[in-house]
């Protein structure tokens, strides 16, 4: 701090329930990301943290962030550095995420194992609770597809659907399969690879084997959905941006009783004919309908590796620059 610097003095008091650990992280590590991300010193003095900075409005950041991460703490979750990353994104816009950890969050849905990172998977809960057919879009590693399939997967277990079917274009064959080797499953396996990693990793290859053997969980090309009724089924249409017009209302005139649909897409990223996405047409077409609900998740939402984040928000504006 400059000499004659007017100091800005915050405490934060330390409750006997939670350990400075707890709160600055294994060797000080969250401590030294505040004080380098809002230029501020903190130290701790018995029961209370002091922080000391020459901008007020970054004390008062630091206090926030501070504050937040003890409510969280008090009310069981411990905070990956992800989310502690995304906590201090928030806080210092003023938004408090304290509600996407406590633990009643995404009510009923999702088991121990899963969990909303960010306030845009939290509405992504809350809108499968409420809804019958929802759209999911944003860009990848914001948890589109592995949310989806934590939610059928913990419908099937309380019993509120018989089957999960999962489903997604194939885009690079033409959907033309039959020029594939192998059966069905086979020609459609390697697109539909990243929701079998996802139900792996929640559940285990074994119990996932199991529901494909029992037809539990149905594995379907877009191309063999026409003609069909799906009643007491979740169903996950995946990679949405590349379904043509009439691909997307197909799909959506499959829905029953009983049953509950999202669909997956970026629309940054549509590999078909420019402007023809079946996923950017229905926003248009559907709006407003009672029982549809879009959710749009964008790079604050993105729980990969960090660098992950700083690539989509680099190409967004490189992106931008290129239509000014």
């Amino acid at each position: 701090m400059e000499v004659g610097t007017t100091i800005t003095v915050r405490k934060v008091r330390i409750p006997e329930d939670v350990g400075v650990l707890e709160i600055f992280g294994q060797y000080d590590k969250r401590a030294r990301y505040l004080r380098k991300t809002f230029n501020v010193d903190l130290a701790v003095r018995g029961s209370e943290i002091l922080i000391k900075g020459s901008d007020e409005r970054s004390v008062e950041a630091a206090h926030r962030v501070l504050d937040e991460i003890i409510s969280i703490t008090r009310d069981g979750h411990l905070l990956d550095w992800t989310e502690f990353e995304y906590l201090v994104e928030k806080v210092s816009n003023a938004e408090s995420v304290k509600d996407v950890y406590s633990k009643n969050n995404g009510g009923p849905v999702l088991g121990r194992k899963v969990k909303p990172k960010t306030l845009g998977q939290k509405r992504y809960l809350e809108a499968v609770e409420k809804n019958d057919l929802v759209f999911v879009i944003g860009p990848a590693g914001t948890g589109k597809t592995y949310l989806a399939v934590a939610i059928a997967l913990d419908y099937l277990k309380m019993g509120k659907v018989n089957r999960i079917v999962l489903t997604r274009p194939a885009v690079e064959a033409g959907e033309k399969l039959g020029f594939l080797p192998g059966d069905l499953t086979e020609k459609v396996e390697p697109y539909l690879r990243p929701l079998y990693d996802a139900i792996i990793d929640i559940t285990s290859p074994d119990k996932f084997n199991s529901y494909r053997e029992r037809g539990i969980i149905e594995i379907v090309p877009l191309a063999y959905m026409r003609g069909r009724t799906l009643n007491n089924s979740f169903i996950i249409l995946d990679e949405a941006q590349n379904t043509t017009y009439q691909q997307m209302k197909m799909f959506l005139t499959r829905l029953g009783f009983n049953s509950k649909a999202v669909v997956t897409g970026d629309i940054t990223q549509v590999d078909i004919e420019e402007g023809k996405s079946g996923l950017i047409e229905c926003q248009k077409i559907l709006k407003g309908i009672p029982g549809i609900e879009f959710v749009y998740l964008d790079e604050s939402d993105v729980v990969r590796h960090p660098l992950v984040k700083k690539i989509i928000k680099a190409y967004e504006e490189y992106e931008r620059s290129r239509k000014s």
